[in-house]
C-alpha cells in the first residue's frame, strides 16, 4: 500500500508542476479530497 501513496504522491507532484493546477483542481483531477493532496506533496518521506 505504501508504494502506491508514493506513487501517486510522485505523479500529484508533477501534475502540479506541468499543469500550475492548484491543490483544488489536482484533488479533482485525482479524485482525492484536498487534503490528500496538501499531505501528499508536504510529507517528508515521499520528498
Amino acid at each position: 500500500m505504501k508504494d502506491y501513496i508514493e506513487e501517486r504522491a510522485v505523479e500529484i507532484a508533477e501534475y502540479i508542476i506541468e499543469t500550475k493546477a492548484t491543490v483544488r483542481q489536482t484533488a479533482k483531477r485525482f479524485g482525492v479530497s484536498k487534503s490528500t493532496v496538501h499531505i501528499d506533496v508536504t510529507k517528508e518521506e515521499f520528498l
